[in-house]
């Protein structure tokens, strides 16, 4: 793998989650090209885990796109490869235990401080008001330097 900028890579996963994409796209898309992964397939691939998984407010988007990171990284390609499940398994529960450490929890609704488990389907307007209320862009952030780390390391 080449050489990971990881402060640049955080930079642009918040930049792309100020752009309006949701927090699993922005730490996936930071990553994509690393793995020669059009920026476009990567944003249609992680949509669906938005908002805690479509809204659900469950395991927080920006987690997930890390989750997905690793998928790459450590992939495992066939159902039988015990091994490479092993080490995929690894590597996703050793993001999780770093994002929780540094943040309290890996559960959307938990960061934000809500009660429901459930949202609206329909996102919120992105206005600065959002953005103050929210920490989801700096989540974000935090995420992207996670996953890099851990690439790097790799």
């Amino acid at each position: 793998m080449k050489e990971i900028d990881i402060e640049q890579r955080a930079a642009q996963a918040e930049a792309n989650f100020r752009a309006g994409y949701n927090c699993a796209q922005s730490v996936y898309m930071a990553y994509a090209d690393l793995f020669e992964l059009d920026s476009t397939l990567a944003a249609t691939i992680s949509a669906p885990f938005g908002g805690g998984m479509g809204r659900l407010r469950e395991v927080c988007g920006a987690c997930s796109g890390m989750f997905l990171v690793a998928g790459l990284a450590v992939p495992v390609a066939t159902p039988k490869d015990r091994e490479a499940k092993a080490a995929n398994y690894k590597l996703v529960q050793e993001l999780a235990a770093e994002f929780k450490a540094e943040n309290g929890s890996y559960i959307c609704r938990e960061l934000l401080g809500l009660t429901c488990h459930t949202d609206s389907p329909t996102p919120e307007v992105r206005t600065e008001a959002y953005y103050k209320k929210r920490p989801c862009a700096q989540l974000v952030r935090i995420a992207a330097e996670i996953v890099g780390r851990k690439l790097a390391a790799l």
